[in-house]
């Protein structure tokens, strides 16, 4: 794991746009065509803002979301929407994106669907988690129902996890998959997720989601 400090959030965004967009680079020199794994939630917004006018054969790139409620694609709650919204328009427009919602699916069946799809891109080329207070990432929560098995090694490509206290099911890349991306980084605001970071290095996985895709990742984090 390597830790990046920024002076603040805004030269955060920045940098990690930059970094994001080189890798992405790097990776479209040497395949036809690359993945682009990201999340929802509050962080990425400011990021997703400076990524989309960077100048890549954005044709070339699918985009994909680390995790998704079951809720409808404009629902204020869908990272879809955010995606759409704020990341797939200037330059990025051009990019492909796989929803991880089947309207009028179940959210098993579309997990299901969805994991060779995703599983037949091989790696992901490049992954920009965010992580909880409570340590976790994509939908990987502590206590959830379906944990266990998207953390398992042999885990399928995408799963179904059901957090306690949320307020509907998640579809979610699994453990096997975070792993395997060919570059990581990690985004990570405040001085309670840092202590949270922290405290992760102590804990297996089960209690500590994040541990699940720490190997080999970049953390950049601001006050």
């Amino acid at each position: 794991m390597n830790f990046l400090e920024y002076p603040d959030r805004e030269m955060a965004a920045l940098d990690v746009a930059d970094a994001l967009a080189g890798d992405l680079e790097n990776a479209l020199f040497n395949h036809d065509t690359v993945t682009l794994a990201v999340p929802g939630g509050g962080t990425p917004g400011p990021i997703f803002s400076v990524l989309c006018a960077v100048d890549l054969d954005w044709s070339r790139v699918c985009v994909l979301p680390t995790d998704e409620r079951w809720v409808p694609e404009d629902h204020p709650r869908s990272n879809a929407r955010l995606i759409r919204e704020r990341l797939l328009t200037g330059r990025a427009a051009a990019a492909q994106f796989l929803s991880f919602h089947g309207d009028g699916v179940d959210p098993d069946a579309t997990a299901a669907a969805l994991a060779p799809v995703v599983q037949a891109k091989r790696a992901l080329s490049v992954l920009f988690l965010g992580m909880g207070t409570d340590m976790h990432t994509a939908s990987l929560f502590p206590g959830a129902d379906g944990l266990s098995a998207a953390l398992d090694p042999h885990a399928p490509a995408v799963a179904v996890t059901r957090p306690a206290g949320q307020p509907e099911p998640r579809i979610t890349l699994t453990a096997p998959v975070l792993k395997g991306a060919m570059s990581k980084h990690l985004v990570i605001f405040g001085t309670d997720k840092r202590a949270a970071l922290e405290k992760a290095a102590h804990l297996p996985p089960e209690q500590a989601p994040i541990r699940a895709a720490l190997q080999e990742t970049t953390v950049h984090w601001a006050e």
